[in-house]
């Protein structure tokens, strides 16, 4: 088939909520990439930061290899080997406590949230404090979490229990604590809001609230997990332990996962029958996981996200002094926004002609997010492809 031949399958037969552009990826490996009509990208935006140690890493794709033939999905009721493996892995690279799986970010999210109620409901608190320009996915309790109002459009009413405040301003978070606030969630870095970074201080004083005032203290690492920004965890970072903290994305290597991780004090809150979760942690996406777990570690690709991200940083800030439609460049190891003066769709779309992908978010941030496993050389070509783009 062409691309064109699948389109006509999309318009007849898959519904149009999302906004897509003619490609259609065939194969993949790294950060290559390459469509059903044979045309080859550089691929610096990875499935939305899913496949963040790059397509189809080997170590990932055997580990599939070798369970599909065993045992694909088995019922929560019963005890996974692989599950239990995956747990242990998660909570020895982050802190003491107890995970629950599932199946994506948002459902991750939601989970967080009714544990953070739950744990509440004894003093009558429900409501969970977010920031403006956040994002925590798309069910109807993440959209009213969600601190943006495009994504609320023709969903209302929606599900109550939700208080947003400025991104980094503390003064405005402290004050709108009541007797009903459960807990606070807060992305260290707002991806989808334009690569916003908290501040160090601002983390710090967060923690001795939720710590002052026995509030659940949620990070939303959805994005940010799995060495992109330096660390395996971005709240490493920052010295600053969460009570909960929710993953996906690159933790599946390309297959769905989502992750509650609980601290101890938090770990026994959802009991029996409070939460549940029909394909968490199956035994396929699980052994995927442990392969993810298993390249950065034995390949070092946390030390190269540092690396390469301070390449790709200076070589970014190259552009700014050139072309004066960039006004500012930031971000953590691999998680990179350029912010424009301008829009930036027509640069995203020359940049996608000329053979990169990128994101744009907030109508004038680039997001560039290379795998783990890129290279100077793919990091010059995909400079030289958007200084291309910004000239035109």
């Amino acid at each position: 088939m062409k691309t064109k031949e699948v389109i006509k399958l999309y318009d007849k037969y898959i519904m149009q909520t999302y906004t897509r552009v003619a490609l259609c990826p065939d194969r993949a490996k790294g950060a290559l990439l390459e469509d059903i009509d044979g045309k080859k990208y550089l691929d610096f935006f990875p499935g939305w930061a899913v496949s963040g140690i790059g397509h189809c890493h080997g170590k990932v794709v055997n580990a599939i290899l070798r369970q599909a033939p065993k045992l694909m999905h088995v019922s929560n009721n019963y005890y996974s080997a692989l599950q239990g493996k995956l747990a242990k892995k998660i909570i020895e690279h982050s802190f003491p406590g107890k995970v629950f799986f599932c199946n994506s970010g948002a459902e991750a999210n939601e989970g967080a949230v009714k544990l953070a109620r739950k744990y509440g409901k004894s003093k009558g608190r429900f409501e969970v404090i977010t920031m403006e320009k956040s994002f925590h996915g798309r069910t109807l309790a993440m959209i009213a979490a969600t601190g943006q109002d495009k994504v609320k459009d023709g969903f209302k009413p929606l599900p109550e229990g939700f208080k947003h405040v400025p991104f980094g301003d503390i003064e405005a978070l402290e004050e709108s604590i009541d007797e009903k606030t459960a807990g606070i969630m807060l992305e260290l870095i707002q991806c989808e809001g334009g690569i916003n970074i908290a501040r160090a201080e601002y983390v710090k004083k967060i923690r001795e609230i939720c710590d002052r005032k026995d509030l659940v203290l949620i990070f939303d690492e959805v994005q940010t997990g799995m060495g992109r920004t330096g660390k395996m965890f971005c709240y490493q970072n920052y010295g600053v332990k969460p009570d909960v903290m929710t993953l996906a994305k690159s933790l599946g290597g390309g297959l769905p996962i989502g992750v509650i991780v609980a601290s101890s004090k938090f770990a026994d809150v959802l009991t029996p029958g409070s939460h549940a979760s029909t394909f968490g942690g199956s035994p396929i996406v699980a052994a995927a996981s442990l392969g993810v777990f298993e390249a950065i570690e034995k390949e070092k690709l946390i030390g190269n996200a540092v690396k390469q991200g301070k390449y790709l940083t200076k070589k970014l800030e190259g552009l700014k002094k050139k072309h004066r439609s960039v006004k500012e460049i930031r971000g953590m190891a691999l998680t990179i926004g350029v912010e424009l003066n301008i829009e930036g769709e027509a640069v995203y779309k020359k940049c996608l002609e000329k053979g990169l992908l990128i994101n744009c978010t907030q109508k004038n941030v680039l997001r560039i997010m290379p795998p783990l496993t890129v290279t100077k050389a793919q990091i010059d070509k995909a400079v030289a492809i958007l200084d291309k783009a910004l000239e035109e």
